[in-house]
């Protein structure tokens, strides 16, 4: 059986109070975030923190891509101003501000290494 060399793949969630890991680059695969928003379809301004992790020699790093970003109320943010690589083992997280307000939609391309 082929493996298939190139797979887009879309996340949508509600982000809530607890970060969640959404995305883990899966064994093999490169993956490249083409797109990463978030809509407030609150009455009042949220915010949202979005993480990239990676665990490496037994330690996880975990960064920052935006941090406490305010959305305000009907509102939808770009939590990416350009393209995002993400490497096998890599994984992206999200949280917010509120538990049922904000919705997450992300784009994702998968590329073989092999």
């Amino acid at each position: 059986m082929a493996i298939a060399v190139n797979v887009f793949r879309t996340f949508t969630q509600t982000v809530g109070t607890a970060s969640s890991v959404f995305y883990t680059a899966p064994s093999g695969y490169t993956g490249v975030v083409l797109l990463s928003q978030v809509t407030n379809l609150g009455s009042q301004t949220h915010t949202v923190t979005f993480n990239y992790k990676r665990t490496a020699n037994g330690s996880n790093l975990e960064t920052p891509i935006v941090k406490d970003l305010a959305i305000p109320a009907s509102d939808t943010a770009s939590l990416l101003s350009g393209k995002l690589v993400i490497e096998s083992g890599d994984s992206l997280s999200i949280l917010g501000s509120d538990a049922t307000d904000l919705n997450f939609l992300s784009s994702i391309l998968e590329t073989s290494n092999l």
